[in-house]
């Protein structure tokens, strides 16, 4: 469509003196001091600032001239063609830089593919959006963090997310996207204190709501969670082929620190011996899910939140993973030494389980009451 001009006619083009300038539609006129007139163009396209001398009326250049450029920046644009001077960076929208920033991460084996792939797309892509990677800034940080504090994400789920973003941003410096990492980003503080758990009872009502509830997913879902600690991608994802009810071990190709045979407990594997009796003869996925792209189903957060309702416990402290804290911490609140609770938990490193050793629990006072009865006993033999 052809631009309308006001400003910039022919004749306030003439009657522009010396050192002024007139700009219209992203088109600048200027007269230079010997007299001659230079255009140039400065206009965003598709998120891209472009910035052009057009050329000088000495040379034959005219407004026109200017406008074909515009509309033939605009044209090349939409075919992916941007024509920007040699040497100079195209600049990528957030959007189109996560998707080649996860594409190159699959190329070189990079790690966690998966949960980075996770973030970007629910969180981090909706609210970026096209915004160009090298104009975020500190304040846009800011921003996102509040946007998923009022969507009542925990500082820690938030600070996961930080992290995707950090890597990305590594990556467009390394792979030479973007000179330098355009924002600094400031994780939020995470709690360090009480691990919530559920006491053997709550434990009880929770299964027992869960076998009323009308989903054929959400018992064994509990039971499995309870009984081994295993995460919730874990779980969801388990092949009816890598449960072994005779050895009583469950096999997790894809766990997150790597692959390792889960110990299941006596009452599951029997659960599980009778449960795969009623699954169908081609079944792969113990949550088998014809909607879901990987066949599967992701998370049945409507019924889990309804069955934690019904068991009298309040959804915005017991959540999902509150399962995996209660089945670690009644492990070693049990006296299992933490070195098997590692093997048990699937977790990297010793001092992630210690977290569950919580000071007040009773296992705690037990080995001070052991340490008590040791030098009351040698006392007595005096």
């Amino acid at each position: 469509m052809a631009l309308k001009f006001q400003k910039l006619t022919r004749t306030n083009i003439r009657k522009v003196e010396a050192g002024d300038k007139l700009q219209e539609h992203g088109i600048s006129f200027e007269r230079l001091p010997n007299g001659d007139g230079r255009y140039t163009v400065n206009i965003m396209v598709d998120g891209v600032r472009v910035h052009r001398v057009i050329g000088k009326e000495s040379e034959a250049v005219t407004r026109k001239q200017a406008e074909d450029f515009i509309e033939q920046s605009r044209t090349d644009a939409r075919k992916g063609r941007l024509n920007l001077p040699k040497g100079r960076k195209v600049v990528l929208g957030f959007r189109e830089a996560s998707e080649k920033y996860l594409a190159k991460l699959e190329k070189e084996g990079g790690k966690d593919i998966k949960k980075k792939k996770q973030r970007i797309e629910l969180h981090l892509d909706p609210f970026f959006k096209d915004k160009p990677l090298s104009s975020i800034t500190t304040f846009d940080l800011e921003r996102f963090k509040k946007s998923r504090k009022e969507a009542d994400a925990s500082n820690g789920t938030i600070n996961r997310e930080l992290a995707a973003l950090s890597h990305l941003f590594s990556k467009a410096v390394e792979w030479k996207w973007i000179n330098h990492r355009p924002a600094k980003i400031n994780r939020l503080k995470e709690d360090t204190g009480r691990i919530v758990y559920l006491t053997t009872d709550q434990v009880s009502t929770l299964l027992e709501k869960a076998g009323e509830h009308q989903s054929p997913f959400i018992y064994p879902f509990i039971f499995i969670a309870v009984d081994t600690s295993m995460r919730r991608s874990e779980i969801l994802s388990i092949q009816l082929k890598n449960i072994d009810v005779q050895r009583r071990i469950i096999f997790i190709p894809l766990a997150k620190a790597g692959a390792r045979e889960q110990p299941i407990t006596k009452n599951l594997a029997e659960y599980l011996a009778e449960h795969i009796k009623t699954t169908e003869p081609e079944q792969v996925w113990l949550f088998p899910s014809n909607r879901s792209k990987c066949g599967h189903i992701k998370w049945p957060e409507y019924a889990f939140r309804e069955v934690v309702k019904s068991a009298g416990l309040d959804p915005k402290i017991v959540v999902r993973h509150t399962l995996r804290h209660t089945a670690i911490t009644h492990l070693v609140q049990g006296g299992v030494d933490l070195p098997t609770v590692q093997r048990i938990s699937g977790h990297k490193t010793l001092q992630m389980v210690s977290r569950y050793s919580h000071q007040n629990g009773e296992h705690i006072q037990t080995a001070m009451d052991v340490l008590e009865k040791r030098y009351n006993t040698a006392g007595s033999n005096k």
